[in-house]
């Protein structure tokens, strides 16, 4: 019995551990290509109601989403993720539509505007 507790105790630890460190990383990321700077405010909350809510991203906003790039995008959103007011998403379904929408982003910006 003693060694059950002992075992339940690591493994608390552990994963809490794996989170804080999961966070120091993302937050580093951050901090170190200075991501939260990058996109205003509009845009960031456009994105943001696309990933964790619903609804679409502009033209416009992919293009500064693209800009702020695909490290920082991701680091945001597994940084939001890891936020306890966030707890009740699940993650695999937010990851999937952070994929989704870079990968939409990215193919909207890269493909040849139609001629006038």
């Amino acid at each position: 019995m003693a060694s059950l507790n002992v075992y339940s105790i690591l493994m608390v630890f552990f994963l809490n551990y794996g989170l804080v460190m999961a966070t120091k990383e993302n937050d580093q990321i951050i901090k170190e290509n200075s991501c939260e700077t990058k996109m205003g405010l509009p845009y960031v909350l456009e994105a943001f109601t696309t990933i964790f809510k619903t609804g679409s991203i502009s033209n416009k906003c992919c293009g500064k989403l693209v800009v702020l790039g695909k490290v920082c995008h991701s680091a945001l959103v597994k940084r939001t993720l890891e936020n306890p007011r966030f707890k009740y998403l699940n993650p695999a379904t937010i990851i999937a539509k952070r994929i989704q929408t870079w990968n939409n982003c990215l193919a909207l910006i890269d493909s040849p505007s139609p001629s006038a």
